[in-house]
């Protein structure tokens, strides 16, 4: 089978912009039945585009919204089509190179991986938005789109679906390790050593940058805390923390599946009001040590309190990726929580896989899957009663 050059497109739910990720695909198959990676990939190069505030702005109010204008979600649909084509084009100029595939996973408005009774009738449903029929005629390449519903039309949760990548790089016949990124949502996969398939556990652990990010932008008006300057000058409420942590989502076991519905805006404003008789730095800190413990608290319940696993999974590492892992206060507070665990952490850099580009890595490996009719979903991370083919195909 020839190789391909697939485009992966990510834009996550901290909403602030766009990555893509050009991949050198060889020939490889899906990682279910008898099936293995045999061809191996190369990133050829990947690029960063901030949304335009007035764009980001329109998707923050989007999300999860109990009211909107019909009209304007339909634009916006269309007008990020035009910005994801734009990001592809950049990147393929930047490396000049022509890309075959591309991988759009989307702007996700809506997620709620959970049947709920609407209309007289118990439903899932999710919503990732940005037209890929404009993507494949602006680029010239078919395009891959809306891998989740597939998973759940399986009775799977629609994700988490980057497990297919962490359980084709990071595997290991000697080595047991928590691949662990943390975008607006954190997520990790759980890879035993000499893992199968089937022996993998993957889910959300709670916020990863949503809430930091939200609280930041309230108390000092900007994007982001970069570098986790601010949290390194406030003091960690562990009050606040603890009370948090009692919450439902974090006691329930896996599969489960978080998003703007469980850490968006009334929980931020939950949270503010929890936080309301300490310094802005503290709040800020206390938002980022919530992070890292929930975090290490969803591995020591749910990894290594596993049934069935003890005495068989050990796990030594510890693989981090997402905006998360610029945060150095972040970073450094989750590996002192990590220390009693006796796991070490790495950054995904480390095995040639730069963190900020791995989510759009890991959607150009699921539209290749796609492309070539095979299986991609895992599911004893998602919940799917059987394994699936992602995903919808537009021609340009």
């Amino acid at each position: 089978m020839k190789e391909m050059i697939v485009a992966g497109v990510m834009s996550g739910t901290s909403a602030d912009g766009i990555n893509v990720a050009l991949v050198r695909m060889g020939r490889e198959s899906g990682i279910t039945g008898a099936r293995s990676y045999t061809g191996g990939f190369e990133l050829l190069g990947h690029v960063e585009c901030a949304y335009p505030k007035r764009v980001r702005d329109a998707v923050l109010g989007a999300m999860n919204a109990t009211c909107a204008s019909v009209a304007d979600l339909a634009r916006l649909n269309f007008l990020l089509g035009e910005l994801y084509a734009d990001a592809v084009l950049k990147a393929e100029r930047k490396f000049r190179v022509k890309a075959d595939l591309v991988g759009c996973h989307g702007q996700t408005l809506y997620h709620q991986g959970e049947r709920q009774t609407f209309l007289g009738r118990r439903v899932a449903a999710t919503w990732q938005t940005g037209e890929a029929a404009i993507v494949a005629a602006r680029v010239g390449a078919p395009v891959v789109s809306d891998f989740r519903p597939a998973d759940m039309a399986a009775g799977g949760k629609g994700a988490p679906l980057v497990p297919f990548l962490d359980y084709m790089l990071f595997r290991d016949s000697r080595i047991g390790r928590v691949v662990q990124n943390i975008g607006g949502i954190a997520n990790l996969t759980a890879i035993p050593a000499g893992a199968a398939a089937d022996d993998v556990i993957a889910f959300d652990t709670g916020p990863g940058n949503m809430v930091i990010d939200a609280v930041t932008r309230k108390l000092f008006g900007r994007a982001f805390d970069r570098n986790g300057r601010i949290a390194a000058a406030g003091k960690v409420q562990d009050d606040v923390i603890r009370d948090v942590l009692r919450r439902a989502f974090f006691r329930k076991a896996p599969p489960k599946t978080a998003g703007r519905e469980e850490f968006g805006r009334e929980f931020v404003s939950q949270f503010l009001r929890m936080c309301k008789r300490h310094k802005k730095e503290d709040v800020v800190a206390t938002a980022t040590a919530l992070t890292v413990k929930s975090i290490a608290d969803a591995v020591r319940r749910f990894v290594f309190g596993k049934k069935g696993w003890a005495g068989k999974a050990t796990f030594h590492e510890m693989v981090i990726s997402g905006g998360g892992a610029k945060n150095s206060t972040l970073v450094g507070l989750l590996r002192n929580e990590l220390a009693p665990l006796g796991l070490k952490l790495k950054l995904s850099d480390e095995f040639g896989l730069p963190s900020a580009a791995k989510e759009a890595v890991a959607f150009a490996f699921l539209a290749h899957e796609t492309w070539h009719r095979r299986t991609s979903n895992v599911p004893s991370a998602t919940g799917a009663k059987c394994a699936a083919v992602l995903g919808k195909i537009s021609y340009p």
